[in-house]
């Protein structure tokens, strides 16, 4: 079994996900960044398996990773007592 086959971008993505998950739960809006670095990760792994599907659907959750930090930056200016 090859580790690497696809460069560790598999790994990356992976590891990127479970700590934007776990930021996210933790209401920390840098989970949507480390997210859509996870997503964009997503999207290289889909190129390289050419997984036509994979690559669109990681377009989109990083679409809706950027509308959701959007909607929470607005939050928390209209309401800063509620944002940790």
């Amino acid at each position: 079994m090859d580790y690497l086959q696809y460069y560790g971008v598999d790994w990356l993505a992976m590891v990127l996900t479970f700590v934007a998950i776990w930021q996210i739960g933790n209401k920390n809006k840098i989970g949507f960044m480390l997210m859509m670095c996870g997503n964009t990760s997503w999207v290289f792994v889909g190129i390289l398996t050419e997984s036509v599907a994979m690559v669109i659907a990681n377009i989109i959750f990083f679409s809706m990773n950027v509308r959701a930090l959007l909607k929470w930056g607005k939050e928390a200016k209209a309401n800063p007592e509620s944002v940790v």
